[in-house]
């Protein structure tokens, strides 16, 4: 579905695609390992990441098997188009996933570092923004020293996001367990964003905590325009 009416600017487009096994989650965790050969030299693709996630909504010790996410960064939304339409590899993951999510995204803040780059453009321009969704990436590497610190607070922070008026999507994703984290959200509005940040007590204690203890090595906070999400698409009818 579109989210707003505004007129779109088809530069710096980010994918974030949730794809779903129930049989294949053995070939699915394989891909973790190996799928780095089938992202170089893809026309117009600038950052990538394949990604695990948590159990739980948010940040979780315990990884979920039957779901990753694939983080595409885009120089043009027309790469991405045909990216999706002819990429072999692409098809072979959507042919062994029982569903999929693809959320399209334009980057209009973005704050920090991932892999010691912001991978994503800080521009997109809308005429109108009202009624479009915001969704919201933060991704940490957390110092080894700080991991217990940090994992003994997580609940309380994706306890307090889960609750939290005008989120309607929550999940945890990251590259290595327990070190490098991310979460990604959806959001009614930029102004529930900022009432969570600013008057949630629980979060903001996290994230006092997390300067003053200084947590992560590298860390990073991004916010988008929903362009479009597709939600829940069925692959197999099983």
């Amino acid at each position: 579905m579109d989210s707003g009416n505004c007129k779109q600017s088809t530069r710096f487009m980010t994918n974030l695609i949730f794809l779903y096994f129930k049989k294949s989650k053995w070939w699915a965790f394989k891909q973790m390992g190996s799928h780095t050969k089938n992202f170089k030299n893809i026309e117009g693709l600038t950052f990538y990441k394949m990604l695990g996630t948590g159990s739980d909504p948010g940040f979780s010790m315990y990884p979920d098997f039957s779901t990753y996410a694939l983080l595409l960064n885009w120089q043009d939304e027309a790469y991405a188009r045909k990216y999706f339409n002819s990429n072999l590899y692409f098809n072979a993951l959507l042919s062994q996933t029982d569903s999929f999510r693809k959320v399209s995204l334009a980057c209009y803040k973005s704050v920090g570092k991932w892999d010691n780059t912001n991978p994503f453009s800080n521009n997109a321009q809308r005429e109108n923004t009202t009624g479009m969704k915001v969704g919201v990436i933060t991704r940490a590497t957390i110092h080894f020293g700080k991991l217990i610190y940090f994992w003994r607070s997580v609940k309380s922070a994706s306890d307090a996001i889960s609750n939290a008026k005008g989120v309607n999507f929550f999940k945890g994703i990251g590259e290595l367990p327990f070190i490098q984290q991310a979460t990604f959200s959806i959001w009614d509005s930029e102004s529930d964003i900022n009432n969570f940040a600013y008057s949630d007590t629980k979060h903001k204690k996290i994230v006092e905590k997390t300067r003053k203890q200084n947590w992560y090595s590298e860390d990073l906070f991004a916010r988008f325009y929903v362009l479009k999400d597709s939600g829940i698409m069925k692959t197999s009818d099983e």
